[in-house]
């Protein structure tokens, strides 16, 4: 093909992807959650949803799809057609999972594409009031001097708060068991009843608890103490240095996609996530937005991959699927 040919040929290409953009979309967009519902997945979800419903005039539908440790709604979305009309809202349970599950039918920065980030919140290490500690430097001492006996709560494995858990273990040399659960819900419910003694969880989520003084608090999950319950120390300050371990949440969608539809996603999440009344209600509850192009998604989530297949291989960390 002459040159001046396939030069039109891309110019012609790139105006109908354009025009495909600024058309999307046409009909209801739906958004698998691959976890439980009422978890800060779903919560959030929903929350951008209805932002992304009012500025683009079409109906944005949650479906939460959980099981498998996120696999099977995340391999629905793979599955999908790649036309910008299903969509997955993922986590660092994704990232995780890319070391953790070996036997995955998907493969995520293959089978689908990255779109927009959403926000990320610090977890909160908590523990049930009769564990005879009040400081992290004394649980951790109670734990040492009896290896195998504490049990901590996530809510499955490969979750941020299962991870957060692992890396804490590792860092801070300790034996404490991981009792998975189906969800963060039954999590929930076990360690204010004391069945088990220990949780990372999202501070979104649980500071209520510790303001009611149902669980005791021994320190945060960031890099910095947490404008929600800022006496709390961070895990790190209070006796594990540089620990660090959020939960982040964002959206992706089936490889294939066209690229002006990701980038107009991206652009619409970008500006519902950022608005100045959006990023004060989350602050307020303990989360940060965030913001990149799909591009420097792409990079964080490879680095992320990276980060948890050290800390897999280094707890030994292991999955019932």
């Amino acid at each position: 093909m002459p040159l001046a040919f396939r030069v039109l040929a891309t110019v012609l290409a790139a105006a109908a992807g354009l025009a495909w953009g600024q058309a999307y979309p046409t009909k209801p967009v739906k958004i698998i959650v691959p976890f439980a519902a009422g978890g800060p997945a779903d919560l959030y979800a929903r929350v951008i949803g209805e932002k992304l419903q009012a500025s683009l005039g079409q109906s944005f539908v949650v479906e939460d799809k959980p099981g498998g440790g996120a696999v099977i709604g995340t391999d629905a979305v793979a599955k999908s057609a790649p036309d910008g009309y299903t969509l997955l809202m993922m986590s660092n349970t994704h990232t995780v999972n890319e070391s953790l599950l070996k036997d995955k039918p998907y493969s995520l920065l293959k089978d689908l594409v990255p779109v927009a980030p959403v926000n990320y919140s610090d977890l909160l290490l908590v523990i049930h009031p009769s564990v005879k500690a009040n400081t992290l430097a004394e649980f951790i001492a109670l734990a040492k001097a009896n290896p195998g006996k504490l049990n901590y709560a996530s809510s499955g494995p490969g979750t941020p708060y299962h991870m957060a858990g692992e890396l804490f273990k590792a860092m801070a040399g300790v034996d404490i068991v991981h009792v998975p659960y189906k969800g963060s819900a039954g999590a929930r419910t076990d360690i204010l009843g004391g069945q088990v003694q220990m949780m990372f969880d999202a501070i979104t989520t649980m500071a209520p608890n510790v303001r009611a003084g149902k669980l005791k608090a021994l320190g945060t999950s960031g890099k910095a103490r947490s404008s929600v319950l800022p006496e709390v120390p961070t895990v790190s300050e209070a006796g594990v240095p540089g620990y660090d371990a959020v939960i982040w949440l964002g959206f992706m969608a089936p490889a294939g996609t066209p690229k002006a539809i990701v980038d107009r996603l991206n652009a619409e999440i970008t500006k519902a996530a950022n608005a100045p009344e959006m990023k004060k209600a989350w602050a307020d509850q303990g989360a940060v937005s965030m913001s990149m192009t799909p591009e420097e998604f792409g990079h964080f989530l490879r680095e992320d991959i990276e980060k948890w297949a050290r800390v897999v291989k280094i707890s030994g960390a292991k999955s019932d699927q």
